[in-house]
């Protein structure tokens, strides 16, 4: 077991199972996508199509409105039937590209390869990523060529790939691993040449030998130079957040409020180096991504490749349909990921997973009072105290869980999870962030 790791988080269930090793297999593309106009971290798009315009597969759909942004391109050809608001899988409806599919897959023929990795700038990598739509694919979706852009007074040395898939029931980026490891060392190797990186670092949790196996080997047969390693880390929640990745593998620690740029590093997902990789040799704008369909209330789990924009409920019917005591759908895994009150929504870009538990996963408590044991302070893995910002919260004392950090917190779950009173403890804390960001802008 390996001991690179970092202190408190947890050892929860994984349930990898039921799609681990599964192949990825393509879904079968809608009648109709419903693309939204806002994807990522930032700033939203403007539509640059309008109803009735003819589309092809990876055309540009939607324009950033700021530099924190990233363009939204069509997943399938055909016509554009309506563009007005839809349901968005984090909440509030958002302006969305309704697109009718011909099913003739026509696509954009401004997709075209790049010139070799060897011979394209720093500049023209932040291009293409900025270009082609990518963000990161772990689920936070901040636009890659931002994170290819640091600012002049800052050296970045070091890369570091989260292979780590923590999030119980996900195995996508596993899969990605096994299957694309050439790709992902490819798209490594163009986010060290755009940032002037000289070490690269694929970190993996050691409960997947074979991934780590397979990087490895990838590792070992490139060319070009570049001193990448495979770090095998202790299997342990949330080994895959940025800030803990960067302690188990660098040992540095990223100060309260601060990006790993802070330390020199910039991290990405498996799934985007993917991306980046196909963005340069392909010229494939970001269109499609794997989707792990998985849980005990779905019928024929598995590593899906979706376009963006399919309803959930399509994916679900394609997968077999939910089982009889289906109870829950997550986007997402369960400790972050974001549970829907309708399969009526779409994919997107940061849509890592469809989890469908049933009502042995779902079963309510009643809330307790904290009982003072200290156990989600022992496993914060940011040092925080969470029972003090979710009383606070509690309370709508947003002032006093600001002063207690609550901004610091990532929504990891540690808390909730390991709260023997069965306090909501992550769910206070985020509704505290956002009224304390709210309260800021103002």
């Amino acid at each position: 077991m390996s001991e690179r790791s970092f202190v408190g988080g947890i050892h929860p269930s994984y349930f990898k199972q039921y799609t681990a090793g599964m192949p990825i297999a393509p879904a079968r593309p809608p009648s109709q996508v419903i693309i939204p106009l806002h994807q990522n971290i930032g700033a939203p798009c403007d539509a640059v199509v309008q109803v009735g315009d003819e589309v092809k597969v990876g055309q540009k759909i939607g324009e950033p409105k700021g530099f924190v942004s990233a363009p939204i391109h069509a997943s399938v050809s055909g016509k554009v039937t309506k563009i007005e608001p839809y349901n968005h899988p984090l909440g509030n409806p958002v302006m969305a590209v309704f697109i009718e599919n011909d099913g003739q897959d026509t696509p954009y023929e401004g997709m075209k390869p790049n010139k070799p990795l060897e011979e394209l700038t720093p500049e023209e990598i932040r291009q293409i990523a900025k270009d082609t739509g990518l963000v990161g694919l772990g689920g936070a979706t901040f636009p890659t060529h931002v994170k290819l852009s640091p600012p002049p007074d800052i050296s970045i040395d070091t890369v570091v790939i989260n292979g780590a898939e923590c999030e119980p029931f996900l195995t996508a980026d596993h899969i990605l691993m096994l299957e694309r490891a050439e790709d992902i060392v490819y798209g490594l190797q163009a986010f060290m040449k755009a940032l002037g990186a000289t070490k690269g670092i694929i970190g993996i949790e050691d409960n997947k030998p074979d991934a780590v196996g397979s990087m490895q080997k990838a590792v070992a047969e490139s060319s070009g130079g570049y001193d990448i390693e495979v770090h095998a880390l202790h299997t342990k929640y949330p080994q895959g957040a940025e800030k803990m990745l960067i302690k188990a593998t660098l040992g540095r620690e990223v100060p309260p409020g601060a990006l790993p740029m802070a330390v020199n590093v910039v991290n990405q997902n498996i799934g985007t180096a993917v991306a980046m990789a196909e963005a340069i040799k392909l010229g494939r704008t970001l269109y499609e991504r794997v989707v792990t369909v998985t849980g005990p209330g779905i019928k024929e789990p598995g590593n899906i490749l979706v376009r963006n924009g399919t309803l959930v409920k399509d994916i679900i019917e394609q997968c077999g349909g939910m089982t009889d005591d289906a109870r829950k759908l997550i986007l997402g895994g369960p400790m972050m990921g974001m549970a829907q009150a309708s399969d009526d929504v779409p994919c997107i870009k940061g849509t890592s997973g469809i989890l469908i538990l049933t009502e042995e996963f779902v079963t309510e408590y009643p809330i307790d009072p904290c009982i003072k044991c200290g156990k989600c302070m022992e496993v914060c893995p940011m040092n925080l105290l969470p029972n003090f910002i979710g009383s606070a919260s509690e309370k709508e004392n947003m002032e006093l869980a600001d002063k207690y950090g609550a901004m610091d917190c990532f929504e990891c779950g540690c808390c909730t999870y390991t709260c023997p009173a069965k306090r909501p403890l992550v769910q206070w804390i985020r509704i505290a962030k956002g009224a304390i960001a709210a309260s800021k802008r103002k």
